[in-house]
């Protein structure tokens, strides 16, 4: 789990998933739970790895299946973030405070805080480790640690955040720095990354893209921004659909976009940004910035690299209809952690803990997983101060809409969801 506090997956929830899929309308009491210490018991009936939004969501979920002392979170970090409102706090609609709760406000109440890391997985033992040696056993585990972020792995970075004119709305340390940088944008290029990883919320990178050209509009700028897209992908979106829409906007509003282009250095001193040419292996081409959003590479949490549950590149090894895991049972996976198919969004975390609520139940009574995970996912692109695109889909990039109406259309109905009703829902519904 990131040092930088407990995250949601992305700005990417909407209330369909909640409020119009089935088995996902219960809502229980939820109290406020304070404690923060190190395990009272060394084995609990079922053990949550990661505070965050996967986490908190299925251990509400398995309190009431259980009861609140058999279950028990593991989750170093003292601050649960709603993530998906960075976006908005980095084009300055936002406050970064709005999106922040003590990890003790969102943990159902009576189950336990383990406040600690977790350093080792052992299913065949049916135990994890943490931190001071402290070992414990579970009868089941959900895995739910997030995804890593790895600004070290671009030159550069991340001292060259120290410098202006740089910022990145996935770290809490940087996401005000992009308003910043924002508002202090003078003339130049404007340069908006995507890097050669899986990531979080594959459409942030474009939000604050479309937010930052409608503030240079705004505030008579805009003539003096020549804003650049560099994305290591080939297509600017993976649902046709959608990225047909987001190509009429971008060239509506003069934005260029560079495919296949990776940072792999940040000269912050220079204000210079180095992309390597991934049509052209070790072919790099330096581009001079005003400003520079920059999405990181990310990655498995090392702690699942290499492990047993995990396959070959570090993520959990789950069935994609079911989230059990495939070698070991009793183990079982949701959210950015895993290697399941589809994109990696708070939205899709609120699909998948329906689904994982039936399997594990069905496990209980040794009985086989009859629930499938479609896919789903969901993702508002937010293309300017009152204006979203919801594109929603399955995994295999189809249309999976909520709404009888067009969803690939800007709608200022959309927005005020994105930006009002769903933090409302996420405290108050998701998390519960």
């Amino acid at each position: 789990m990131s040092a930088i506090g407990v995250v949601s997956s992305c700005s990417c929830l909407h209330p369909g998933v909640w409020l119009l899929k089935p088995g996902m309308q219960k809502m229980s009491s939820f109290g406020l739970h304070t404690a923060a210490r190190c395990a009272a018991k060394e084995y609990y009936e079922v053990l949550v790895l990661g505070g965050g939004t996967g986490g908190i969501t299925m251990s509400a979920r398995m309190k009431r299946k259980v009861g609140a002392g058999n279950v028990a979170v593991v989750e170093p970090s003292k601050t649960h973030y709603y993530q998906p409102l960075w976006t908005l706090v980095g084009g300055g609609a936002k406050q970064l405070a709005t999106s922040a709760r003590p990890t003790g406000s969102v943990m159902p109440k009576g189950v336990e805080w383990i406040k600690s890391q977790v350093t080792a997985l052992d299913p065949d033992k049916n135990c994890v480790w943490l931190e001071n040696d402290i070992k414990i056993s579970y009868k089941y585990l959900i895995i739910a640690l997030g995804i890593s972020l790895h600004y070290e792995k671009i030159k550069g970075l991340p001292e060259g955040f120290h410098h202006p004119k740089i910022g990145s709305n996935y770290s809490v340390h940087t996401v005000e720095k992009t308003w910043k940088a924002l508002q202090d944008f003078k003339e130049g290029n404007a340069i908006f990354t995507f890097p050669n990883t899986p990531v979080k919320c594959a459409g942030a990178p474009q939000k604050i893209m479309y937010l930052s050209e409608a503030y240079w509009r705004k505030t008579g700028k805009r003539s003096k921004a020549n804003i650049m897209f560099n994305t290591s992908l080939g297509v600017i979106f993976g649902v046709k659909k959608y990225a047909g829409a987001l190509l009429e906007i971008i060239k509506e509003r003069n934005i260029a976009v560079n495919y296949k282009r990776n940072l792999v250095e940040v000269r912050a001193d220079k204000q210079e940004a180095v992309f390597e040419n991934l049509d052209k292996p070790g072919v790099t081409e330096v581009h001079q910035y005003e400003m520079l959003h920059v999405t990181p590479p990310m990655g498995p949490p090392n702690v699942l690299i290499n492990s047993p549950v995990s396959d070959e590149i570090g993520w959990v090894d789950v069935d994609k209809e079911t989230l059990q895991h495939k070698k070991y049972p009793n183990v079982f996976g949701i959210g950015d952690c895993t290697n399941l198919p589809t994109s990696k969004t708070a939205a899709a975390v609120a699909a998948q803990s329906g689904v994982l609520d039936k399997t594990i139940s069905l496990v209980m009574k040794n009985q086989l997983p009859t629930k499938k995970y479609d896919g789903y996912t969901s993702c508002p692109l937010v293309t300017g101060y009152n204006k979203v695109i919801l594109a929603e889909f399955d995994y295999d990039g189809q249309p999976l809409e909520t709404f009888p109406i067009d969803q690939s259309k800007e709608r200022v109905t959309m927005y005020h969801m994105k930006a009002d009703m769903m933090p409302f829902l996420y405290w108050n519904a998701l998390l519960k």
